[in-house]
């Protein structure tokens, strides 16, 4: 029977730990050769109480400290981060006793910063929640962070990204773990989706620097977003803020962290996106209303940073009064 230790950090969300739980609970029913897991839920706190934000509270079977790190363990998930450095450096200090005496390490959202400052992700591909990509990769270079996936697996390391998507590693390590077929079981029995249609994407908010205070590219950022059907091509942007291309170029990536053309991009995706969820605009009107002109540009840029036709990420995002 595979040992798996969930450890969960004070103050989440406890429906990730309760949700995991359940799936490999789940899994230990369906077996048909019987039980395949051994669940342990551990907290960093001085009792085994941990408190949800909800208000809900759950109660751990250990407090981490009586738990040996050097104990053989098949599988350590980490479902966050905790509320505090002096929390997250008690789970960075016992793992980096316990990752050479586990077959495999997964984190869940921001679980991953911890895995990376315990150095478990060096070199390694990984992913986190889109709030917490940048820091992941600031903090620690040498991390090869992914921002697309819902869940990365890079050898014995695991990780997914925000809330919900340990849900989707845990059947993925189901699978991995006692094959397919109960992988499949379980996600019908609790009516789950074992692969989610339109790929494994997390979908981040509309992300755009945003304009500064002040100055010539705060300004036109701003304006910008206004005229989206204009022709924003760096030369014209540059004449705009008259200045060359390459040092509006370098100027602009500067200030606002985005190229021009990606900036613009995504100011036209999110606009695409916004007229996708609260309107029943055509696809050809909203190319036009967004800056691609057409609905096949559309498409091709909801495909390369979505991985989803416009179609499908309306039937998907669309607002209840569109329905």
């Amino acid at each position: 029977m595979k040992k798996i230790l969930i450890i969960v950090p004070d103050g989440g969300m406890l429906f990730e730990a309760a949700g995991i739980a359940d799936i490999l609970t789940q899994a230990n029913l369906l077996r048909p050769e019987g039980p395949c897991y051994r669940i342990i839920i551990a907290t960093t706190q001085p009792h085994q109480v941990i408190h949800g934000q909800s208000g809900l509270n759950l109660l751990a079977d250990y407090r981490l400290p009586e738990l040996d790190p050097r104990e053989p363990l098949d599988t350590i998930i980490i479902t966050g981060r905790g509320l505090n450095a002096q929390e997250s450096t008690a789970v960075v200090d016992w793992l980096h006793l316990a990752a050479p005496h586990a077959r495999r390490i997964a984190s869940v959202c921001g679980g991953a910063l911890l895995l990376a400052q315990a150095g478990v992700l060096d070199g390694r591909r990984a992913t986190t929640h889109w709030r917490l990509l940048e820091t992941l990769q600031n903090s620690w270079p040498q991390v090869k962070v992914e921002s697309g996936p819902l869940y990365i697996q890079d050898g014995p390391i695991w990780t997914s990204g925000g809330v919900s998507t340990g849900f989707d590693l845990t059947l993925a390590l189901v699978e991995e773990d006692y094959g397919f077929s109960l992988a499949r079981d379980v996600a019908q029995d609790m009516v789950m989706y074992l692969r989610r249609p339109g790929g494994q994407l997390q979908f981040s908010r509309y992300h755009l620097p945003q304009p500064g205070a002040s100055g010539p590219i705060a300004e036109l950022q701003g304006w910008i977003l206004q005229n989206l059907t204009a022709d924003l091509c760096v030369e014209k942007l540059a004449e705009k803020a008259a200045m060359s291309p390459r040092n509006f170029t370098r100027v602009f990536t500067r200030d606002t962290g985005a190229s021009p053309a990606r900036y613009v991009t995504e100011a036209r995706l999110a606009a695409a996106r916004h007229l996708l969820e609260q309107t029943k605009e055509p696809l050809e009107r909203i190319a036009e209303q967004s800056g691609f002109g057409t609905s096949i540009n559309l498409r091709r840029v909801f495909e390369k940073q979505l991985h989803l036709t416009p179609g499908e990420y309306r039937q998907r995002f669309h607002s209840r009064k569109m329905a």
